[in-house]
């Protein structure tokens, strides 16, 4: 059992991690018993400790946290709860060791959290039930379960992708793509023993197909995803497919009459479906930022690798989840391209690009690993880093994201600190930046923000720690501000940043430079700021009045008594609407409200809760994840979920 002085040390040292959580526990609420709940699931992590009393000051001079002890006034009845909590909320009984000390004169507590048995696992509340109510410890977050985790949990558990699926059979099984998967095989190995099955027997070797309880051959979900006919994919899973997307300019267009310049959906079986969907990007990918007069070609052409592309189509391929109905979308805008599938990542957001991997269709994997057309032992990520290097672009990045279970890869059509970026950071020349903050400014330029994860990933050797302290010192300087707190934190442009960079020759005749991309670096961000207690408050800029009245982002001003003044934009009908509406309203009625409003136009979550008069925290909870959920709302930037611009719309970005 570590002291809580030890614990302090590492707090100071490097911030929560994966076996520390920080709390201020004033009460014993929820968020504590599931960090309980995710220490005793997590496997591999031998348990987790609770730092109980411990409160983030701030920063010090070099960026890194301060963490102070805060006095807990009734030690032995935040001890009784979570004991009792521990014994009755979750399917079993689940003993933590607590113990109180005294550190600079105040009192503490100190939980250590065992991992639970496996054949216990997974612990969850019971009145929740799975996989709802189960956590995982995922980095320093405790992460919902899904679907998706719960084989983690049971070893004998068979993955999706060899369900037998209903109504299917041989006669949905295309005949060019088991031509061609023998093809590649036989690059690989030419004397590997499927080759020499027939086209029945090869497809029960690789779990493509089944023997149901009549006796039929049906096929698995590996056999019609990897090699059923476009016509059994559209009448077994209509969504499944691949929408390729070109976007006029940086941002994605809101405009329902223009959401995009040209869009192509690629449907069939998925072996075959790789080339395809490499070639629409390669035939459309710019070949050139910019043409000078007198030159008969552009002067940075751009040169993706092929192996890059393939691996990361490969990657959205293998890794989605066929749990949800959504397409893949490869989105090019004009300054970068985004592959983004349904299914977050399994490895931690940390790990990813380290050996190993981890599955979520391992029967799917198996097939494109064995054929060269996937990365082996997981390190498909470290190779696209590499291959982009060489290109001298700029790295990958990659985004996952538990809440809207998605990933995104990110390859921006960028060369690594080309010479026009070198003119341009020349503006930046007197803070003596190292690279990795270089290339964080043109990222923040090209994208309107980054977060410690991403900045990261400019450079695989960096340190969470190293992180830190370089992102701290571009706040320090102005050129960053961030947004945000604790692992919610993000960064954008700082008021350095938009003054130096207005001072750049091309920026008012580049439509989509940051002068004309004020929304996205110049306005002020909407996202949920925290205290260090976890506690969730409205982003920062609002301001009140000396008789209590509030004004808005926009200016709209709303008086001491929930009245609403200047808002515009909104219909009679709806401001009426909005202004009868009291403490409680029923859960329906409240969700129809919602609709209606981002119906209208898409507004942040500040915005809402401004203007229906309720805590951010509750309306996302109760209100706006469930819309999501159920497809009657949207983010209208899903590509980046915190971004600062992010606001919920009903209308789907296609």
């Amino acid at each position: 059992m570590r002291t809580a002085r030890e614990l302090f040390e590492d707090l100071n040292d490097g911030d929560e991690d994966v076996r520390i959580e920080a709390k201020r526990a004033s009460e014993v609420g929820k968020s504590i018993m599931e960090t309980i709940c995710a220490f005793a699931n997590e496997p591999d992590l031998d348990g987790g400790y609770l730092l109980l009393g411990a409160v983030r000051k701030g920063f010090d001079e070099n960026g890194f946290p301060v963490y102070e002890p805060e006095n807990i006034a009734n030690p032995d009845k935040v001890q009784t709860d979570i004991a009792n909590q521990c014994a009755s909320v979750f399917n079993v009984r689940i003993r933590p060791q607590i113990e109180t000390e005294v550190v600079d004169g105040k009192t503490v507590i100190v939980v250590r959290v065992d991992e639970a048995p496996a054949s216990q696992k997974p612990i969850y509340f019971e009145k929740r039930g799975l996989p709802q109510g189960a956590y995982r410890r995922i980095g320093s977050s405790d992460q919902k379960c899904t679907e998706d985790d719960m084989p983690v949990f049971y070893s004998s558990a068979e993955s999706f992708d060899c369900s037998i699926v209903k109504g299917s059979s041989l006669e949905d099984i295309d005949e060019n793509a088991v031509s061609y998967y023998r093809k590649l095989r036989e690059k690989v190995n030419p004397n590997a023993e499927e080759l020499t099955y027939d086209d029945t027997n090869l497809l029960l070797a690789l779990r493509a197909c089944e023997k149901d309880k009549s006796g039929s051959f049906v096929l698995t979900y590996t056999g019609l995803i990897v090699f059923g006919k476009s016509m059994a994919l559209r009448r077994l899973m209509p969504a499944l497919r691949v929408d390729y997307i070109r976007v006029s300019g940086n941002r994605w267009v809101e405009n329902p009459d223009k959401r995009f310049e040209s869009t192509i959906d690629m449907r069939g079986a998925f072996i075959l479906l790789v080339n395809r969907a490499l070639n629409a990007i390669t035939d459309d990918l710019p070949k050139g930022f910019e043409l000078k007069d007198g030159n008969l070609q552009a002067s940075t052409p751009i040169d993706i690798p092929n192996d890059t592309l393939r691996e990361a189509i490969v990657n959205a391929f293998i890794h989605r989840s066929f749990r949800v109905n959504q397409p893949i979308q490869i989105i090019r805008y004009s300054n970068r391209l985004e592959i983004t599938n349904p299914g977050y990542s399994l490895k931690s957001p940390e790990h990813l690009g380290e050996p190993g991997s981890e599955l979520r269709n391992q029967y799917i994997s198996s097939i494109f690993h064995e054929t060269n057309l996937a990365e082996t032992k997981g390190s498909g990520i470290k190779t696209m880093r590499e291959q982009m290097k060489k290109a001298k672009l700029m790295p990958p990045t990659f985004e996952s994201n538990r809440e809207t279970n998605q990933f995104t890869i990110r390859l921006l059509f960028h060369h690594l600190l080309g010479k026009d970026d070198i003119e341009w950071l020349s503006l930046f020349a007197k803070y003596e930046l190292n690279n990795e903050q270089k290339l964080s400014l043109v990222f923040i330029r090209e994208l309107g923000a980054i977060d410690n994860i991403t900045y990261r990933q400019l450079n695989s050797d960096i340190t969470s720690r190293k992180a830190t302290f370089d992102l701290h010192r571009m706040c320090q300087e102005g050129l960053f501000e961030l947004k945000g707190q604790r692992r919610n934190a993000y960064y954008v442009a700082g008021q350095e940043f938009v003054r130096l960079n207005s001072r750049a020759d091309d920026l008012n005749s580049r439509g989509d430079g940051l002068n004309g991309r004020g929304d996205d670096l110049n306005s002020r961000a909407d996202g949920e700021m925290y205290r260090a207690d976890g506690e969730m408050y409205g982003a920062d800029g609002e301001m009140y009045g000396a008789n209590g009245e509030m004004y808005g982002a926009n200016g709209e001003m709303y008086g001491a008594n929930g009245e609403m003044y200047g808002a515009d934009e909104l219909p009679e009908a709806l401001k009426e609407k909005i202004l009868k509406i009291g403490k409680r309203i029923p859960e329906e009625e409240m969700k129809k409200l919602l609709i209606e409003l981002c119906d209208l136009h898409p507004f942040s979550l500040y915005e809402i809760s401004i203007l229906l008069h309720r805590n951010m925290v509750f309306l996302r909870n109760h209100y706006i994840n469930p819309l999501m959920a159920q497809g009657k709302l949207f983010y209208t930037i899903p590509e980046m979920i915190r971004h600062p611009n992010q606001k919920y719309t009903t209308k789907k970005k296609q």
